[in-house]
């Protein structure tokens, strides 16, 4: 009788290509894998910025404003609801008038937090937010006796003298019968000035005012600037760094 006999190269043969046909095909899977990723994510970005646009209404009926420079109409979301659970990052309850996007981390200048807004987020960066009722944004310009407070404070270079303006802005305080703070109640169909300063980034006075507000407590913005300065720059003492 003839016994078959397989060459223990050709079983080493087939069994380097089995491998590397499996390795192959886990690698082009992962591939359309991570395909699937990228193609998912800019959906999900797309439908994100389709949830945090103003409503069509609200675009009609500001579509004059508009058109002027510096204008603008956002939707912020309640950082306490949409906080992670989103792609983009601070859940779309943040935004930067300088460079109009609401991913934090940008130099951010308001949010919008359990029905409050808010101004400075990040290191020695501060402002100062006032509420001017039911003021339409047209008669707010750097003549407005709340604005001018504003429009002539000047930036701390010194970070000691930028954290003490930071807790001043905490506790609030009154200049010409108006209060200035870094966080203000949100009310419906009403008008603030914020002034925010964000070292090495921007530093901005805008008039804004909230236009509408749905369910889900979200709010849509009207904003124009009224004033830039020049990038703020913070010089460290040794006493303020530790040295």
């Amino acid at each position: 009788m003839i016994r078959s006999r397989i060459s223990p190269f050709l079983v080493a043969l087939f069994f380097v290509g089995f491998v590397g046909t499996s390795i192959r095909a886990q690698s082009e899977d992962r591939t359309a894998l991570e395909n699937d990723i990228r193609a998912t994510l800019v959906e999900l970005k797309a439908t994100e910025q389709q949830f945090l646009a103003p409503s069509a209404k609200d675009l009609r009926k500001n579509a004059e404003f508009l058109t002027q420079p510096d204008t603008g109409l956002i939707r912020l979301l309640p950082r306490e609801t949409f906080y992670n659970k989103l792609t983009i990052r601070g859940g779309g309850g943040y935004y930067s008038f300088a460079r109009l996007t609401h991913e934090y981390g940008f130099g951010s200048d308001v949010s919008l937090e359990q029905d409050q807004f808010a101004v400075g987020f990040a290191g020695a960066d501060f402002g100062f937010l006032t509420r001017l009722g039911k003021t339409e944004i047209d008669d707010i310009t750097l003549n407005h006796p709340a604005a001018q407070f504003l429009a002539s404070f000047s930036a701390p270079t010194l970070e000691a003298e930028a954290r003490e303006q930071y807790r001043r802005a905490g506790v609030g305080f009154d200049v010409n019968g108006f209060t200035y703070k870094s966080r203000m109640p949100m009310k419906k169909k009403n008008s603030y000035l914020v002034r925010s300063i964000n070292y090495r980034n921007s530093d901005l006075l805008v008039a804004f005012r909230v236009v509408s507000q749905d369910s889900d407590g979200s709010v849509v913005i009207l904003w124009k600037i009224l004033k830039r300065f020049p990038v703020p720059q913070l010089v460290v003492t040794q006493a303020s760094s530790g040295n």
